[in-house]
């Protein structure tokens, strides 16, 4: 097994790899920026170095100071955790140019589901179901107006490089197209540096399920069930569960069984998602894969009683799979916690932490960073914890969680606790009733 593991992260995440490091005896470098000095996961870490300024492009996505941290703490691996680094092909290549084992796929594993258009194509070939889309980026509004009209409105317009709602238009009618497609080309081409745009059939009344797959070195790869990920806020999830309130033992089976055809098409190595659009009929679509430990692996954890983080390390370090599938036991529930205010259009709000109580009791899973006395910095992202709450049934997962919410106590800074605690009040929250789109009538009280 490895001798010694860098973190190439912040924050919760950071902490989670600590956790189940230390479990297996592998000793721990945390990397941080000048603002994280105070953070809790340079403190637990065995190590840890500076690696920069504050802003993420002078420190957690500045790949030759992570490298040459990892040089001089004589690390020999490291695991990326989700977001900076951890889907950045070149990233795992420079890692292995140096003979260090990147906790995760290979780079060629990442560059062909990284680009939505190649991950389609290999999705196609897999025989995996895929949304009607154009053949190829988009490169002229007639060419637009043409294949939408082949496909049948609505259509979205979507960045190829894209990813957090960014360079994504809904268009209903032919009218709308060509300023749908100057605006979503100009917003990639400012995020992403990459104006290439596709098209694709819009899915009315989606859910987002997604199936979460491991594969070992050997070729053998299984799916450890689904999650639902359906209630968004601008494409960015806010509450996850498994099972879903939506799932059929036949549709686990066909999207599970779709998911490691997806997996097996690159020999796909490390755990990763199979993300997918399934409409009111139970028709299921690939939407994309990530190629990485994803913030919401915690309520699979409690379904199916596995270490995540652990089997991506063993995987790593060439222990193979069993190959079994596994099927929730339990329901969870998780709900992000944001330093946002949920009363001002989930505006982000940085600052001191004053007073922190947090929940407990059985069937409560704390997943945090956070301590009284600390300030939230305004250059990362926003979530502070994830609370996953563990039961029997969907109903006492709910119960539970509503529980949790009540105790948790976070002062000095605004937080998005009072909206879960509505959610979880909500009728059509409650009898699972819910799309994607929930969130665009759902009001605050």
């Amino acid at each position: 097994m490895f001798k010694k593991i860098l973190i190439a992260n912040r924050g919760e995440i950071a902490l989670r790899i600590i956790r189940t490091c230390k479990e297996m005896g592998i000793p721990t470098v945390a990397v941080y920026s000048t603002a994280d000095k105070d953070s809790l996961h340079v403190r637990f870490a065995d190590e840890a170095v500076c690696i920069g300024k504050p802003s993420s492009a002078d420190s957690y996505l500045n790949i030759p100071h992570i490298m040459a941290a990892a040089e001089i703490t004589n690390a020999d691996a490291i695991h990326p955790g989700y977001g900076f680094l951890a889907e950045n092909a070149k990233f795992a290549e420079i890692c292995g140019q140096h003979k260090i084992k990147f906790i995760g796929p290979t780079p060629a594993m990442i560059n062909a589901m990284g680009d939505k258009i190649t991950a389609k194509d290999t999705m196609i070939k897999a025989g995996v179901p895929c949304i009607p889309g154009s053949e190829g980026l988009i490169e002229s509004v007639a060419e637009a107006k043409k294949q939408a009209k082949k496909i049948g409105y609505p259509v979205i317009l979507k960045a190829t490089a894209g990813g957090g709602g960014k360079g994504m238009r809904l268009v209903w009618k032919e009218s709308e197209i060509e300023k749908a497609y100057e605006n979503a080309k100009s917003e990639a081409a400012v995020s992403f540096k990459n104006d290439g745009i596709y098209l694709e059939k819009y899915v009315e009344e989606p859910r987002h399920i997604e199936i979460q797959v491991a594969g070992d070195q050997y070729g053998k790869a299984c799916h450890l069930s689904e999650r639902d990920c359906s209630i968004q806020r601008r494409h960015q999830k806010l509450v996850e569960e498994s099972p879903s309130p939506f799932m059929t033992p036949e549709l686990r089976k066909r999207m599970g069984e779709a998911a490691i055809k997806a997996a097996n098409s690159i020999n796909y190595e490390g755990v990763g998602t199979i993300e997918f659009l399934v409409d009111k009929h139970r028709n299921f679509y690939f939407m994309e894969m990530n190629t990485r430990i994803q913030v919401e692996h915690c309520v699979t954890e409690e379904v199916i009683n596995y270490d995540l983080i652990k089997e991506q390390i063993k995987i790593a370090g060439g222990v193979p799979i069993s190959g079994n599938n596994y099927e929730p036991t339990m329901h969870a529930i998780e709900c992000r916690i944001n330093a946002e205010d949920p009363y001002n259009d989930f505006r982000p709000s940085p600052g001191k932490i004053t007073v922190l109580h947090t929940p407990g009791g059985h069937g409560v899973r704390i997943d945090s960073h956070i301590y009284a006395g600390y300030t939230i910095p305004p250059y990362y992202d926003s979530m502070i914890a994830k609370i996953i709450a563990v039961a029997q049934t969907r109903e006492e997962a709910i119960n539970t969680m509503s529980r949790a919410l009540s105790e948790y106590v976070i002062e000095g800074i605004k937080t998005t606790i009072p909206f879960h605690q509505q959610l979880m009040q909500n009728e059509d929250f409650i009898k699972g009733n819910f799309t994607t789109k929930f969130m665009e009538t759902f009001e605050l009280k």
